[in-house]
């Protein structure tokens, strides 16, 4: 499983709830992945290809480097 390597953003767990929210006992997991992209980033002067979530993107935490 890929996570950020800036942040760790990793996958997260959490339950499904239904509208008529009966059978609490029931309520299946759910998994939530993050928006994770392989992409060649500048990182200490340094090319490389990383794995990056879209929100370290976003906050210009890394450079991107396009051809």
């Amino acid at each position: 499983m890929s996570k950020c390597e800036i942040c760790n953003k990793s996958v997260n767990f959490g339950k499904k709830i239904r509208m008529s929210r009966s059978q609490v006992s029931k309520r299946p997991n759910h998994m939530q992945k993050p928006n994770v992209k392989k992409i060649r980033v500048n990182h200490n002067g340094v090319a490389k290809k990383m794995y990056v979530c879209t929100e370290c993107l976003r906050s210009k935490r890394v450079t991107r480097i396009r051809n």
